[in-house]
């Protein structure tokens, strides 16, 4: 179900009715509109979700608090079984506090399982945008499920026309791999510019997110459905590793607290995700009713450091058994996942390819350090654990890489035991190029598709079958561009291969 703009107007004069006793702001706060970051929601569960916002009404000051006053500010909030929120279901008021940059995470429960439900904010006299938001199903259901699935969205390499098709999807849910936004300082020649430096500190971070945020596609997209997400490394810096940048630098632990905490700051997370200096817990499980469980991983904070000197080589040290891309402890914790596993599907929601790839064409083997082929025995420990389990269906979704991939997970001895579809940028890489890496997928006969597009993956999970469309944009680097299909496929029930449609 969609929000016309006609009906949010209707629900800004309902609630501009109700009274405004609890609310106190300064004049400064009073005259500029709050709400310019939008509204979100995520993590949901059969009785609840995480609804979402940040007050700052000058989203681009310098001290990345959005001049908002030292101090916290009222914001109500409600939640309605209707668009135009003439059934109110829950309604309260939660201070935002300048120690969270008045970031509002409102963790809702006694909600119904299976239900569309909307969603709005005020404070200091202004009314948010409405948002949309879904339960998951009870805790025996097979109902299906609608999911986009999106990573790579960078500011200056393309204007977000994909976050706004997606948003056009009417998806029961949207998992985010990561790559949310990026570091850098601006650059010349890019279709749009970051503001400020490279982002080292909190207020650099804080101001970094906001200027994603005020993105109006973006901001359709938190607003159509709950975001389940993850994030890969530019939401600190490219390609770090545990407590290793990938270029020396001093204060780096401090620099990876300051990220973090901006990160939970500006996401629909729990508050059990709430940073403790440099640590976040960000692994989890989301079970969606006996459909679907998603195992939500974490391929940053515990890594060792690339091998290689992260240059795509024939690496053998790759090899090596100590080499972890998830840390003993997320390990162990997926492993027992797979072994209790009574879901139709297990999805692995996680940042970078898992599966063996070639990328160097003809004679010798290249690999991408960064990625799982640069943490082989960590991967086959998974794999093995995964076979040796009662896991049904298992899906590996993945992001990072700026392109599409459709391919087939094996083992060591070339048997297929996962899929792994491969979700490309938003914006990244600019609008791309029709190469099809024929003589890469050569290589790797597991591999049935690769499209070097814009765009995302629309999904459909069912108890019988997942079908999967990559969802491509001819290009980014002007706005307005319309969505195409590039290729589809379908995975069987009790199958571990990809169908063409």
């Amino acid at each position: 179900m969609s929000l016309s703009r006609r009906t949010v107007l209707r629900g800004a004069v309902a609630l501009a009715a109700l009274p405004a006793a609890g609310f106190t702001a300064d004049r400064r706060l009073r005259s500029g509109d709050p709400f310019t970051l939008g509204v979100a929601s995520g993590e949901p569960s059969s009785d609840g979700v995480v609804i979402w916002t940040r007050l700052a009404p000058d989203p681009l000051a310098d001290d990345g608090l959005g001049s908002m006053p030292a101090r916290a500010v009222d914001v109500e909030w409600e939640v309605a079984a209707d668009e135009r929120f003439t059934r109110i279901e829950q309604r309260g008021i939660v201070p935002a506090a300048p120690e969270y940059a008045h970031s509002v995470h409102v963790e809702l429960a006694g909600l119904r399982p299976g239900r569309d439900y909307f969603y709005r904010f005020r404070a200091a006299g202004h009314l948010s945008p409405a948002g949309r938001t879904r339960t998951a199903p009870e805790s025996g259901s097979l109902a299906p499920l609608s999911l986009c699935v999106a990573s790579c969205s960078n500011y200056e390499q393309g204007w977000f026309t994909a976050y706004r098709r997606l948003a056009e999807e009417h998806s029961d849910l949207v998992v985010h791999l990561g790559d949310y936004q990026y570091e850098y300082a601006a650059r010349d020649g890019g279709v749009r510019r970051h503001v400020g430096p490279e982002t080292i500190s909190l207020a650099n971070y804080r101001r970094r997110h906001a200027q994603y945020k005020t993105d109006p596609d973006l901001q359709a997209a938190h607003a159509s459905a709950p975001w389940v997400v993850v994030f890969d490394d530019h939401e600190l810096a490219d390609n770090w590793a545990g407590d290793v940048p990938a270029l020396s630098q001093q204060g780096f632990m401090d620099r990876r607290a300051a990220a973090m905490r901006a990160y939970y700051e500006n996401m629909p997370l729990r508050r059990s995700s709430l940073p403790r200096g440099a640590d976040m817990q960000l692994y989890r499980r989301v079970h969606w009713g006996a459909l679907a469980t998603f195992h939500m991983l974490d391929t940053r904070q515990y890594r060792t450091d690339q091998a290689c000197g992260d240059k795509i080589s024939d690496c053998v040290d790759g090899l090596d058994p100590a080499r972890t891309l998830t840390g003993d402890a997320q390990e162990r914790w997926l492993l027992n996942g797979f072994q209790q596993s009574r879901a139709r599907w297990d999805v692995l929601g996680q940042q970078v390819f898992f599966s063996q790839v070639d990328l160097t064409p003809g004679p010798g083997r290249g690999i991408n350090p960064d990625a799982w082929d640069g943490y082989a025995a960590n991967r086959d420990r998974i794999v093995a654990g995964l076979v040796d389990s009662p896991v049904r269906n298992a899906v590996v979704l993945t992001g990072d890489i700026h392109s599409h991939w459709a391919a087939e997970v094996r083992d060591r001895s070339g048997t297929a035991v996962a899929t792994e579809l491969v979700t490309t940028s938003i914006s990244s890489g600019g609008d791309g190029s029709a190469d099809t890496r024929a003589a890469v997928r050569a290589e790797n006969p597991h591999i049935r598709y690769f499209a070097d597009r814009r765009g995302y993956i629309r999904a459909r999970i069912s108890a019988d079958e997942l079908r999967a469309d990559f969802r491509e944009l001819p290009y980014v680097t002007r706005p307005g561009a319309a969505v195409h299909t590039g290729a589809s496929f379908v995975v069987p029930d009790r199958e571990r291969a990809l169908h063409a449609m």
